[in-house]
């Protein structure tokens, strides 16, 4: 069986606990949430962190608190920050890189989102992609659209980013890139010619995680993404109980094509963090 990354997105800046109780909010939820996905097969957490009212944060000590907890209790894992956010200010959405995880997400361009915009101007990445570079981050590229792998192109051809990048396509978010399997062809095919020394990743928002998930696999991705900040569900009727029941069901449709969770070390030498 071939080593599959599995990410688990433990938060967001969405859910709230109205929504699912079980969605992680301080640092130490945090941290127990990370410990059992990781526990339960995931070797990467991707971070957001949030103030105590549920509210998205962008508090540099929180993402500290966290990354520290889970290096404490989840040996290997690979911690990843989120950049992203409402406001367009390199110098808000970066300034947890001085904490130096180990990658950070990095979206290369704007995109509708929901019924509104998620501002991403070239200013704004490449700033971002400044820091990163500065501060020993390895970015991850999440590509919510097509010209957003032609944009990640021209920071590696400036260097600023690795030609062996990561990618994460995402898909099912109202306005944007939808949940289809011909869509992620497109995507892919396209990545495979821009950046043709990339690792790549898939994920799908709520009911379409699972299925975007299956797709990723039979295309042989290098990782793929679960958690509650894309997914509150195990079902349409069914709460999800926390991330790792989300990281447990990931592991199951692992084994239905031939895969396994990666370990952390597998994980490190896949996306080039070794």
């Amino acid at each position: 069986m071939r080593p599959v990354v599995i990410t688990v997105a433990i938060t967001g800046s969405v859910a709230r606990k109205a929504d699912n109780p079980t969605v992680p909010i301080t640092p130490a939820e945090q941290i127990e949430s990370t410990q059992a996905a990781y526990e339960a097969g995931a070797s990467l957490a991707h971070i957001h962190v949030r103030d105590d009212d549920e509210s998205p944060s962008h508090d540099p000590d929180r993402f500290a608190r966290v990354q520290e907890g889970i290096r404490r209790h989840c040996p290997g894992m690979i911690v990843q920050f989120s950049t992203s956010g409402a406001e367009p200010d390199a110098d808000l959405r970066g300034a947890c890189l001085d904490h130096h995880p180990d990658m950070a997400s990095l979206t290369t361009g704007s995109t509708n989102f929901a019924g509104g915009i998620y501002q991403n101007p070239a200013s704004l990445y490449t700033a971002l992609a400044n820091r990163m570079r500065a501060s020993g981050v390895r970015p991850e590229i999440e590509v919510f659209d097509l010209s957003h792998l032609h944009n990640a192109r021209r920071l590696i051809d400036a260097g600023l980013a690795d030609a062996r990048a990561h990618i994460q396509f995402v898909l099912g978010i109202a306005d944007a890139m939808p949940a289809d399997p011909v869509a992620l062809d497109l995507l892919l095919a396209e990545a495979r010619r821009l950046l043709p020394q990339a690792s790549w990743g898939a994920f799908g928002i709520g009911r379409f995680q699972r299925e975007a998930i299956g797709w990723a696999l039979e295309r042989g991705a290098t990782g793929i993404r679960t958690g509650l900040e894309d997914n509150i569900r195990l079902s349409k009727s069914e709460l999800a109980d926390g991330n790792a029941s989300l990281v447990r069901l990931a592991v199951e449709l692992c084994a239905e094509h031939d895969a396994r969770p990666a370990t952390p070390a597998e994980a490190r030498a896949l996306l080039h963090l070794a």
